[in-house]
């Protein structure tokens, strides 16, 4: 059952039901995605094994850092297996809380630094958000480090996600005060290791994100893909290294999609503009870059693709950045 707005197609082996958790398979793509619109035109040549690869990596090192998570095993080259929680139906309205076995419908962000394309910049010249709250005393210059982790909340099951209140979130989430705290410092010690893990090896982790499922048993437990580059923003000597290349490129030739606004006119999703497809040189400079991140990432050779500085440098030189 592919997931369309995803670049992982989900395969249920077993589904949930009120009591158990299921067994599901994520089967990484060559997609990309950007503006919210999802799935783009191109496939670039080995990223799904590329990002699956840094997921299985970062699952088994999130574990022996005594994080929970859903992972279950590794099935080359591309896929997961893991544990498969219920879907709410984001229609329905909050969780009443003491409920089990459902994914979390609210993801927790985290920020380390703001590069170009955060989207901090862009709410903090609009009002959304003040310095103060993301601890900040003025407004920023694109790449500066916040000296501790800004934490925020974000619907994840909506066709465009919004951010929201720690409030809302825990209002949404269906979680106690206890359960929720536990959320959140989960997420703070996911940031934690990733960021520490990169720059280990000269990254960047920007920002990221994590998502969530109660158990049946009542625990927080970790889901989905964090720190690969679908769901982080890693940079390496200023360059970054996943989809904000190709998303800076949209935008700087006038052809982005304006979903938020489609969204707001009602425009059916079937009558949304068709984005444009890459120059095909475009094609093999990216996919040099996820395998070259994922080697370094991983500590495992499997394609022997040019270290990340040839590969980002080549990303300069024919992308720009």
């Amino acid at each position: 059952m592919p997931v369309l707005h995803s670049t992982k197609n989900l395969h249920i082996v077993e589904p949930p039901t009120t009591t158990r958790e299921g067994v599901g398979r994520f089967e990484y793509t060559d997609t990309y995605t950007v503006f919210h619109y999802g799935r783009m035109p191109d496939l670039i040549p080995g990223k799904g094994e590329a990002v699956c690869r840094m997921a299985v990596s970062n699952f088994r090192r999130l574990e022996e850092a005594g994080v929970q998570t859903h992972f279950r095993r590794f099935i080359p080259p591309n896929t997961i297996e893991f544990d498969l929680a219920r879907v709410p139906d984001p229609d329905a309205g909050p969780l009443a809380p003491g409920e089990r076995n459902y994914l979390v419908p609210v993801q927790v962000l985290f920020r380390n630094e703001l590069p170009q394309g955060s989207s901090v910049h862009r709410r903090l010249g609009s009002g959304e958000l003040t310095p103060a709250e993301v601890g900040l005393h003025g407004i920023p210059e694109a790449g500066e480090k916040l000296q501790h982790p800004f934490i925020e909340y974000a619907t994840m099951l909506q066709d465009v996600n919004r951010f929201v209140s720690r409030s809302e979130a825990q209002l949404l989430a269906g979680l106690r005060d206890e359960p929720f705290q536990a959320m959140h410092d989960t997420a703070v010690e996911v940031n934690e290791v990733l960021t520490e893990h990169a720059a280990k090896l000269g990254l960047s982790h920007c920002d990221g994100k994590a998502e969530f499922l109660v158990s049946s048993d009542a625990r927080i437990v970790l889901a989905d893909s964090p720190g690969t580059p679908d769901e982080s923003r890693l940079m390496y000597d200023g360059v970054h290294c996943g989809k904000q290349i190709l998303r800076n490129w949209y935008v700087a030739n006038g052809l982005d999609i304006p979903t938020l606004q489609l969204v707001a006119d009602g425009v059916p999703r079937s009558e949304w503009p068709r984005p444009a497809p890459l120059p095909p040189e475009f094609l093999p400079v990216m996919s040099n870059l996820y395998r070259s991140l994922s080697e370094t990432w991983t500590g495992e050779r499997r394609w022997n693709a040019p270290d990340l500085h040839a590969a980002t440098q080549a990303v300069a030189d024919v992308i720009g950045q």
